[in-house]
């Protein structure tokens, strides 16, 4: 990835050396600049991460409306006759939920005998499994039993009716198997290597329990490195007694999903997506991607406004619950998702880098990378499925998107990588619905899912760079005409063939060291078709109909790329 990055921004560069960036992109990196104010999405960001959030819970219906009361101040109106009402509107849905919410609302574990908690809510805001039932208000005092990795064979003719289980997994399979058993409750202790929990004793990873009903639910609780050991160190001396309280509610709601648009003035039925999701209780994880995208779109309010951006296609700004939001609002409106051109998924965009260690990254569309993942190209520890070649989805907007967040680090000095296609967010929904969609994120955050992760673990600047990229992004794709169209085509040109080089010195070494040349020429070549069939989707970056000069430039593009894989495969 260093070898890719540097390479590409050698490109950017020698691009801007030679005056290739369009006045278009410096005028909108310039403004925004200028007219983003880090402070006031780091303001978004410290409410919405005070609030534990889940679909339909207080913390996540407070967090919308905080959202809501943002676009109203920067001019949106509430819709009355659909998008057309003006051109600034927003709405919010409103739907009953198949199923209940749930919000914590405090909880304490003591070793029976000490005076100190082993854990409390207040600093350990994750350590009650989603979906737990409340204790009495005295709480449950009860014998704790381990049961290794708490599976249904190790508890089988185990004696735990009344007891608390304690197991080393995920507390959704013990707690399942411990209720079976009579048990009164389940503690667990699961944490991914990446969190380093040997080194951060303290961090809890949210996890949640099957619910049932309201009269046979029960609790789990979750436990960090430092409380599993002690646990463990108290066993080995003899029995252990637990005594645990907890507060939540459980409760029937609706689910809210906040849609704001920028409407088109040419082709408003054409439309470029930003989304971010509001549930998770973490502040990078997401309201990071909440503020951000915020203040994105009370920017964008501004600059048209001012007429400083005039958006031909539609602008849609988008927070609701991961997956499930986007996924409704590409299935629920089959004429609204034949005019989605992109959409772009901010999750987890505010990393203070130097303290989670969480790079940033464009998760990539489906590309030769995420089936032959060699050199430099590398997955996150999220990881990534197998992908087969029917899998890949050529098109122009990894690179577009990619340029302008290199544009921004040549800039300013902000790290900027990217990770083949694995999946996961609400970049998903756009691509199984095979419109162009990608991902902005930070991976991998030691702080992940972890009641660490907390407003001093978010950088503003991390926040700026972000949104100047994304935007400027949409801002090209919604008012792009011919000249600018050409001057993209020719800059993604130039990324296949860079691409092109990486790739055959790759091959050309495999051969050396004895790999089938057949198996290298093929990889060379799935990668000139990929970009050969990007830049012929690249017909549609004008926001009018595209003219001569934009078909010519898709055209030497895909010469120059057929070309050179000629000599490359010569070469082998």
């Amino acid at each position: 990835m260093k070898q890719f990055l540097s390479l590409s921004l050698s490109l950017l560069l020698l691009i801007a050396a030679k005056g290739q960036i369009t006045p278009s992109e410096k005028k909108y990196f310039k403004i925004l600049e200028k007219t983003f104010n880090e402070q006031q999405a780091y303001n978004t960001v410290w409410f919405v991460e005070q609030r534990w959030r889940l679909a339909g819970n207080s913390g996540f219906n407070e967090s919308i409306y905080q959202v809501e009361k943002i676009l109203q101040q920067a001019g949106y109106t509430k819709e009355t006759n659909g998008e057309a009402t003006a051109t600034l509107t927003y709405r919010i849905e409103k739907r009953p939920m198949n199923h209940v919410t749930w919000e914590p609302v405090d909880a304490s574990v003591y070793i029976v005998g000490d005076k100190e908690p082993l854990l409390q809510f207040k600093t350990n805001r994750n350590m009650i499994a989603m979906y737990s039932a409340s204790t009495p208000a005295e709480g449950v005092t009860a014998e704790l039993v381990y049961i290794g990795k708490g599976s249904a064979k190790e508890m089988e003719g185990k004696d735990l009716k009344g007891k608390i289980v304690m197991a080393e997994g995920g507390i959704g399979g013990v707690y399942d198997n411990a209720i079976k058993n009579g048990a009164v409750g389940a503690v667990a202790y699961s944490m991914p290597k990446y969190n380093q929990p040997a080194k951060y004793t303290n961090s809890i990873q949210f996890q949640g329990i099957s619910y049932t009903d309201s009269l046979s639910q029960k609790w789990g609780v979750l436990l960090s490195y430092a409380a599993k050991e002690k646990l463990k160190a108290a066993l080995e001396k003899g029995p252990v007694s637990l005594k645990v309280t907890v507060n939540t509610k459980i409760y029937a709601s609706e689910e809210l999903t906040l849609v704001a648009n920028v409407r088109g003035k040419t082709k408003p039925d054409e439309r470029f997506v930003f989304s971010a999701h509001v549930q998770e209780p973490g502040a990078n994880d997401n309201a990071s991607g909440v503020g951000t995208l915020a203040e994105m779109a009370r920017t964008t309010a501004e600059l048209v406004r001012k007429k400083k951006v005039t958006p031909q296609r539609t602008i849609t700004f988008l927070w609701g619950d991961e997956i499930v939001s986007t996924h409704r609002y590409i299935k629920d409106d089959s004429i609204r998702a034949k005019g989605i051109k992109w959409g772009l998924s901010l999750d987890m965009v505010g990393e203070d880098i130097q303290k989670t260690g969480g790079t940033f990254l464009i998760e990539k569309m489906p590309d030769p990378s995420a089936i032959w993942t060699r050199g430099n190209e590398k997955h996150t520890e999220w990881g990534g499925g197998e992908l087969q070649e029917s899998n890949l989805f050529p098109h122009y907007f990894n690179d577009l998107l990619l340029n302008r967040c290199l544009y921004e680090a040549v800039k300013t000095g902000w790290t900027v990588r990217t990770n083949p296609f694995e999946g996961g967010s609400d970049h998903t929904p756009f691509l199984n619905a095979k419109i162009p969609g990608l991902l902005m994120w930070h991976f991998t955050d030691v702080f992940y899912h972890t009641d660490v992760d907390r407003l001093d673990m978010v950088s503003p600047i991390e926040m700026k760079h972000v949104a100047k990229s994304a935007l400027t992004t949409a801002y090209l794709l919604t008012t792009a005409n011919d000249k600018t169209a050409t001057a993209l085509i020719k800059d993604i040109t130039r990324n296949g063939l860079q691409r092109l080089q990486t790739e055959f010195e790759l091959s050309k070494k495999a051969v050396q060291a004895g790999n089938e040349k057949a198996k290298e020429q093929h990889i060379l070549e799935v990668w000139c078709d990929w970009y050969v069939k990007a830049l012929a989707t690249a017909i549609d970056i004008p926001a009018s109909a595209a003219g001569k000069q934009v078909q010519q430039a898709i055209e030497n593009g895909q010469q120059q790329l057929r070309e050179q894989m000629g000599i490359y495969v010569s070469q082998l």
